[in-house]
Parts: C-alpha cells; structure tokens; sequence
C-alpha cells in the first residue's frame, strides 16, 4: 500500500512537471520585452526576415529566451549579425533587462548608441562591430557580467573605454575606431582574465605603455596602426600565455630585445612598418611554435640569425625594406613549412642558392631589390607550389635558362624579373608553358628581339610590362584575343607599323576588369611601374593596378582608331613619342572612365575634339607637339589642364594659350590692303572699259571717298 501510493504521487508530480514545461514552451515572449523589440523594429529601414507579427517573439530569428517560474519566457538573446539591416539602434533596446547577449554585428546601424544599453546588469555578450555608431561611450559603464565587448568598426571616439565593473570580462574589442590618448593597461587589473585585446586602427598616441604584464592569460594582443612611440616595454616580455603579437604601423624604435624570446607560446610576431633597428636578436630557438614573422620596413642591419634560419615551425618570413646583408642560407632541411618568403629591398648579395628549391611548400618569393647575380637555379623546376616569384632590381643573367627552368613551375601566376638580364636577347622559340601566367613583368633590361610569341598560348594573362626594352617589329594582332588582360605597357621600346585594332576589343577594358588574382599580403610588393613624377611607383597588389594601354614612346604610325572610344574601362590611355598621323577621333569621348590621355609628341592634325570635355575624370591631358589648329575646348577639366599640354602647336589657340583674336588680327591685317587693292582694280578697270579713263578715276575716287567715309562713320557709331 505503502509503495503503490509513493508511486502515484511521483507519476502524478511527473504529469504537474510536464505540463508545466509544456506550458513554458508554449507560452509567449513577456510583453515588456515585445514591446522593446517591436520599437526597434519600427526604426529600420528595412525588414527583419522571421520576424512576424505573432505575439511569440521567442520564435523570432535570432532571438533567444529562457524561461523563469517568476518572470516567464524572457529575452536573453539578441542574435542579428550581417543581416544587411539599417536604421538607428532606437531607445527601445535597453528594454530588454533580462539580455545576455546582443550582437548586431555586420550591418549599416548609425547614430549614437543608447547609454542604457551599456547598464544592462546580465549582458554577456554585447557585438555592435562593423556599423556606423558614433559619439563617446560612456565613461560610468556598468556591465558587471559582460564577457565578450566588440565595438570595432565603427566611427567611437574620445578616450579608451573602461569597464571597470566587467571582472569576468574575456575579450575587449575596440579596433578600427577614432579613440585617441594614451592606452589605458588598466583593464589588465579590473579584468585579470582577458585573453583578447584588440585596439588597433585607432589614434591612440605616446609611449608604448606599462602594465600589460598584469594581463597574465592574454593570448592575443592587437595595437597594430596606431601612433604608438618609442620601445616595448619590459614587462611585456612576461606573458607566458601570449600568442600573437601585432604592433606593426606604429613609430615603435630601438633595439628589438632578446627577452622576445621569452614569449615561448609566441606563432605570430607582426612589427612590421616601424623603426626598429640593429640585429635582429638570435632567440628563435626558444620560439618553438612561431609561425609568421613579419618585420618589414623597419631598420634591421646584419645578416639572419642562424636561430631563425633553422626554425622548423616557420611559415611566413617577411623582411623586406631593411638593412640586411649576407647571403640567404635558409637551411630548407629543417624549414619544411615555410610557404612565404619575403627578403626584398635589403641588400643581400651572392647567389640564390640551389638548396632555397627544398623549401617545397614555398608559394611566395620575393628577393627584388638585392645585389643577387647568376642564373636561377635548375632545380627551382621542383618548387610546383610556387605561384609568386619576384626577383627584380639584381644582376641576374641567361632569360633563357631562366624562363626554360620556370616554365616548368606550373601552379606560376606571378613572375615579376624586371631589371635583370641586361641586353640580353628574347627568346623567341623553345618556350613552352605558362598557361597559368596571370602577371609577367620583365621591363627595363634592354632586351632586344620580338614581342616573344609564345605568350600567345597564356590566355589568362592581365597584366604584362615589357616596357623599357629594345624591342622591335610590330604589335601582335593576338593581343586582342587576351580576354583577361587590362594592363598592357610596350613603352619605350622600337615597336613599328600602326596599332593594331584588335586592342579595342580587349574584352577587360570594354567591361569590367578580372582580377581574380588571390594575392599575398600587402608588404608583398609584386610590381613597380614607372611614374611620371617619380620615375618609380611600387603598386603593392596587382588590384591596384589602373587599367592600362602605355604604347608610348615606339615608332608607331597610322591613325588613332576611332574604335578605342569602346574601352569604357580604361584609366590611362598613353600614345606619347610615336608617328600616329590623322586626327583625334570624336569616339574617344565614349572611354568614360579615363583619367589619364597622352597623344605628345605625334604628327596629329585637325582640332581638338569638343566631346573631350565629357571625360569627367579626366585629371591629366596633353596633345602638346603635334601640328593640330583651332580653338581649345573651354568646359569641363578642359580648365583645369595648363599651358604644357597644349604647346608646339602653332595652330592652337584660347585659354591657356593665347586668344584666338590675337592670334588672327596680325594676319587679317596683312591681308586686308591685298584684297582690297584687288577689288577696286576689277571695279576700276570694269568702268574704263565702259567710259573711258576720266570717267573711271572719278568713279575710282568717289568709291574709295564713300569706304572711307562708311569706314568712320562705322568707328564713330
């Protein structure tokens, strides 16, 4: 009796707790918390898809509840990131008292963000990154439960945040802000248990600041591209836990300290874009787990430290624009996962030794800008990852070898050799591959020979520069048939006959550009192009690159064809220093995107088109040196060009050059007695004919009398 009755009353307890959570899950969302969503709804612009106009808002995409015996099903969660939504974060959200997390992360939300939502006692989580929101956050924060903070990416400023209330707090975001002052370390003591901080791309400004040691579980600290002085400090150097380290874009300076080596759990060291100097410390033994070290553009002198030369961990290795020298005697044995190497701009010398070809994960080469000499090596056939390699500005010799060997390499998109192989000859046959080429520079090496016509089968080809060459013969017709190519320089070479037609109809110049390419980081430099004011320009990513055509400076002749008026695309059209003949045709107004157009220094005659002044981005313009005539063009950038691009033609005529009546006046002058005397001969001898000789000096004398007359009458009236 006694055991039935115990079982009764638990299956009857059993029925009460299922019925109450079924209750739970069918009941709907408090209404104060309802009525705060539905406020910040009706202050989008747009729609939140899911969200419908049933009274359960817990069935809401990205809304979040819990239930409570007490308080009922309420909202704890607030999930919209990259939802494309826009508005205004309205007053209505610190409504919802019982949030833990809220992330509007990924969107277009802007204006200022209500202070009461930065009072939210339970919030745990709060993302308002990649948004609009502006205006200063305020200074008596209370968020005691907070765990994760993330206002990156938006326009914040005044002083660093503090949440000195936020003990639990685990990771504090703030980058790509305007914050500025001094950065404040003491959220290392108010929240002991950071592991992520991230205040990079702000304006944050002095000495590099003390007291990030009492961070002890930070793994990631970000104070990249900021205004940050002078050297590290040393407590820094005590962070057991610490893994990546970005200081680079800073005016960080000094000796780089060995105690870098007492951060064991080190795999990214970014210090890149600084003022470091000295050597770079031999500790690498110590960092066993770092993967990427990045420090270019500092002032680094000496050669590598054996220590890194031997770093079997190492993936990325950038060094480029220092002061080192030596030779490059990676020891590729033991580097087994280096797949990155950047060296350029140093001054390292000797040759690129054969072992650099076991490196065989290598994808990235840069060693442009050394005192590097002999051949490539054969065996840099075997590096079949490579798909970049940069090797300008050295003392390289035999373009054949070298072009036979890396023709081999056939995951190759990239191949920069400008500035090498001096006066050498292109070879014309016995090349093969570079189907997959998508940029190949070697300019500036005095090359003599043809346009090689294999490129023809590198369909895939955008950018080629073989400017600065000796280079002779005509354009090829199959340029045309290069879909993907948008920037083409053949300056300064000895190309003859006209330009072939086929280059109006370069598929990327007409539509919108194809550049694909997935490229390294940005302190990869790949190509240098020269520069009108510079004499070099670096152009780090080939994305970067304006659409071009630059046939300047050759020995072409013909006409400029009206068809070029179809590349909508391009950016500089550049035709200086040839033979072309003809007038400018009236199409090229239809090349709408043109910034850059120079026609010097040809043989072209007519006038200036008018339709010119509908280039509106037009920024740089000469037809100085040619035998055109006319009136130059007045509206648009036309007023805005100086006398330079007008000059050497003796016909042209308006602002910025003389006016067209000066001009003009001197000559109609000299002609106007000549016509003159002419018609009164004919009318004089008419009369003689008729009347005789008294007569028609009268006639004569009373028909000047009569001009004269006219001739002040018109002056005085």
């Amino acid at each position: 009796m006694g055991l039935g009755y115990f079982w009764v009353f638990f299956t009857f307890l059993g029925y009460c707790f299922q019925a109450q959570v079924s209750n739970s899950l069918t009941q709907s969302c408090n209404t104060k918390d309802l009525s705060a969503l539905e406020g910040f709804l009706s202050h989008l612009d747009t729609g939140i898809y899911g969200w419908s106009n049933a009274s359960d808002c817990c069935t809401w995409v990205g809304v979040d509840c819990e239930f409570s015996s007490v308080l009922g099903n309420r909202v704890v969660g607030l999930a919209l990131g990259n939802k494309g939504l826009k508005g205004i974060v309205s007053e209505s959200l610190p409504g919802l008292h019982q949030l833990k997390v809220l992330n509007l992360s990924y969107n277009s939300f802007q204006d200022q963000v209500p202070s009461e939502l930065f009072h939210l006692k339970r919030l745990k989580v709060l993302d308002l990154s990649s948004n609009r929101f502006s205006g200063l956050i305020p200074p008596d924060t209370d968020l005691p439960s907070l765990r994760i903070f993330n206002i990156s990416g938006n326009s914040f400023n005044g002083s660093q945040p503090l949440l000195a209330r936020s003990v639990n707090l685990e990771s504090f975001i703030i980058s790509s802000n305007q914050f500025s002052g001094s950065v404040n370390t003491g959220i290392c003591n108010t929240s002991s248990r950071i592991s992520v901080l991230q205040l990079s791309w702000n304006k944050f400004s002095g000495n590099f600041p003390i007291g990030f040691g009492n961070c002890r579980y930070i793994n990631e600290l970000f104070l990249n591209s900021n205004d940050l002085m002078g050297n590290l400090a040393d407590d820094l150097f005590g962070l057991p836990s610490l893994e990546r380290l970005y200081i680079q874009n800073n005016r960080l300076s000094g000796p780089l300290s060995d105690r870098i080596g007492d951060l064991s759990n080190l795999t990214d060291l970014f210090l890149s874009f600084n003022g470091f100097q000295g050597h770079v410390p031999d500790v690498f033994g110590k960092l066993e787990k770092l993967q990427y070290l990045y420090a270019s553009s500092n002032l680094f002198e000496g050669q590598l430290p054996p220590s890194l030369l031997n770093l079997s961990t190492l993936r990325g290795l950038h060094l480029t624009n220092n002061f080192m020298d030596g030779e490059i005697n990676l020891n590729c044995t033991t580097m087994v996962n280096l797949d990155s190497l950047n060296l350029g701009s140093n001054r390292f010398h000797g040759r690129i030794l054969d072992n650099l070809s076991s490196c065989s994960k290598l994808k990235t080469i840069n060693l442009s800008n050394n005192s590097l000499g002999g051949q490539i090596p054969e065996n840099f056939k075997n590096l079949q990852a490579l798909s970049y390699l940069a090797l300008s500005n050295n003392t390289l010799c035999n373009i054949s070898g070298a072009l036979s060997i890396l023709r081999q390499c056939n995951n190759l998109t990239t191949l920069v050799l400008t500035k090498n192989f001096k006066d050498e000859e292109m070879p014309v046959n016995g090349i093969t591959g570079f189907e997959s080429i998508m940029v190949l520079a070697i300019a500036k090496s005095g090359l003599s020979g043809s346009i090689p016509v294999w490129l023809r089968r590198s369909s895939k080809l955008q950018v080629l520069d073989l400017s600065l060459n000796q280079f002779e013969g005509s354009i090829p017709l199959w340029f045309g048939n290069l879909d993907h190519l948008f920037y083409l320089d053949l300056s300064n070479n000895s190309l003859t006959g006209e330009i072939p037609r086929s280059l109006t109809q370069l598929e990327s110049l007409i539509s919108s550009p194809n550049t694909s390419l997935e490229e390294p980081s940005p302190d990869f430099p790949i190509f240098w192009r020269r520069n009108q004011s510079s004499n070099i320009l670096q152009y780090n990513q080939v994305r970067s690159l304006p659409p071009s055509l630059d046939l300047s400076c050759n020995k072409l002749t013909g006409p400029i064809w009206k068809e070029f008026g179809r590349l909508k695309k391009v950016h500089v059209l550049d035709l200086n220093g040839n033979n072309l003949s003809g007038s400018i045709p009236d199409e090229l107004s239809g090349m709408g995107s043109l910034e850059i157009l120079d026609l010097s220094s040809n043989n072209l005659s007519g006038s200036i088109p008018a339709s010119l002044t509908k280039l509106n981005f037009l920024s740089s313009f000469s037809i100085a040196d040619n035998h055109l005539s006319g009136l130059i063009p007045s509206e648009g950038q036309f007023s805005t060009f100086p006398n330079s691009s007008f000059e050497g033609n003796k016909g042209l005529c308006g602002n910025p050059l003389p006016s067209c009546e000066e001009l003009q006046i001197p000559s109609q002058q000299s002609k106007e007695p000549q016509r003159n005397k002419s018609t009164i001969k004919r009318i004089a001898n008419g009369i003689r004919a008729i009347i005789g000789w008294p007569f028609a000096i009268g006639a004569v004398a009373g028909f000047l009398l009569s001009v004269i007359l006219c001739t002040m009458t018109g002056i005085l009236f």
